[in-house]
């Protein structure tokens, strides 16, 4: 469509060449995206029960000679109704997959904007059947490809969290109010010494309490009758980055060794059916019970401080100070723990999914065939990380996995 020539297509050496630059750009993006996915099927976890005995149950026991009676446990529904949610978010996205691929084939193959790829333009979409069709161009037909599947999928997230998130339902958030209601707190290390924490300590004290009650504690909370959710009184933030120092780690790791399922003897039956040994028992409960006290300030030597990141440390995504004598609770709006979830690496999944097409494409000169093949990768990324996120959430907290349905 030019009036004097300028601009040339590439010649098939240099296309033969973007074609290589494109090969490894995805296989670079695919380290970065297992690199990722490892990270988050191996994340530590635990969630922290706040809830304690406040009546004494029908059981009896006997002491020095005397029978009284032995205050009733807590119940475990909470956490296993808290652990099944968060199973639950682990591969929720901003984006339809489904609808992605289905709109990018419709604008494609429907449409024909498969055409704009010709090395021979035309003015119009369509071309009659007896028209001279020219070869596609490699760089064009991967314009077309990465243009399309890029601004449908922004499309997408910006309604995402625009509209959907603000008037249909936002599970990120709803999760946090619901270890509030539940009494739960969800410690996570992504890395070593960081990591995040979710405060759901109940402002009533309770959470295993019957539908009046629990109605009326809601009630409470609209009215401003009782305290504020957050970590710090009188705030309202209750998501936090933690940087722990090492020496509170070297205790978590103590703790979690003798808690982990993988350091069981190994025998012959069915793990989930095998009862676990008083050991793990105790060692949860040391566990619920050590990370409850750190976060009640109970460790002067473990202890932590609750602060705000500078401007500089949230561009950069860096902490200046080193948690050597304490640790450091960095106040966090933006609920980064959703970077242990798909939902909080979209473009990374995106820019991955539009490299998958477009390499198909390019080695098969077929929109349909490429489509094809990166909903099944979608498909079985998507089930490698609910089996093996499953496996190590039930690992990490002891929630038998017939409860995460």
């Amino acid at each position: 469509a030019q009036q004097f020539v300028s601009v040339l297509l590439p010649l098939p050496s240099q296309e033969e060449q973007f074609a290589t630059y494109i090969g490894c750009a995805f296989a670079l993006k695919a380290v970065q995206f297992l690199h990722k996915l490892y990270l988050q099927v191996t994340v530590d976890i635990f969630l922290i029960d706040w809830e304690r005995p406040r009546s004494k149950g029908n059981r009896t026991v006997q002491a020095h000679g005397e029978t009284k009676r032995d205050p009733s446990p807590v119940s475990i529904w909470r956490t296993y109704f808290v652990a099944n949610e968060w199973n639950e978010l682990q591969t929720i996205r901003k984006i339809s997959p489904t609808f992605q691929i289905m709109a990018v084939l419709f604008f494609l193959e429907v449409l024909d904007f498969s055409n704009l790829a010709l090395r021979d333009p035309w003015a119009t979409l369509q071309r009659p059947p007896e028209a001279y069709t020219p070869p596609y161009s490699l760089i064009l037909r991967y314009g077309l490809a990465a243009t399309l599947w890029l601004c449908i999928g922004l499309l997408q997230v910006i309604f995402f969290t625009v509209f959907y998130e603000h008037f249909v339902e936002d599970k990120i958030r709803q999760f946090v109010d619901l270890c509030s209601v539940s009494n739960i707190s969800v410690l996570l290390f992504f890395n070593r010494c960081f990591g995040y924490y979710i405060h759901g300590r109940s402002v009533h004290g309770h959470g295993d309490t019957n539908m009046e009650e629990m109605s009326n504690n809601l009630k409470r909370e609209r009215e401003s009758l009782c305290g504020q959710r957050g970590l710090v009184p009188n705030s309202d933030i209750q998501t936090f980055q933690v940087s722990i120092n090492n020496r509170l780690r070297l205790q978590y790791d103590r703790i979690q060794d003798s808690l982990s399922r993988r350091n069981r003897p190994s025998r012959l039956m069915d793990a989930s059916a095998a009862n676990l040994s008083d050991l793990q028992f105790r060692a949860y409960n040391t566990m619920n019970h050590f990370l409850g006290s750190i976060i009640d300030h109970g460790h002067p030597d473990m202890d932590y401080m609750v602060k705000e990141k500078l401007m500089l440390e949230r561009v950069i995504g860096m902490e200046f100070m080193e948690p050597s004598d304490k640790s450091y609770f960095y106040a966090d709006e933006a609920h980064s723990f959703s970077n242990v979830l798909f939902y909080g690496n979209e473009a990374t999944l995106l820019i991955f999914d539009t490299l998958f097409f477009c390499v198909v494409d390019l080695g098969s000169q077929n929109f349909i065939l490429a489509a094809v093949l990166t909903y099944i990768e979608q498909m079985l990324f998507r089930f490698i990380r609910n089996t093996l996120g499953r496996r190590n959430l039930a690992n990490k907290t002891l929630v038998d996995q017939r409860f995460l349905i």
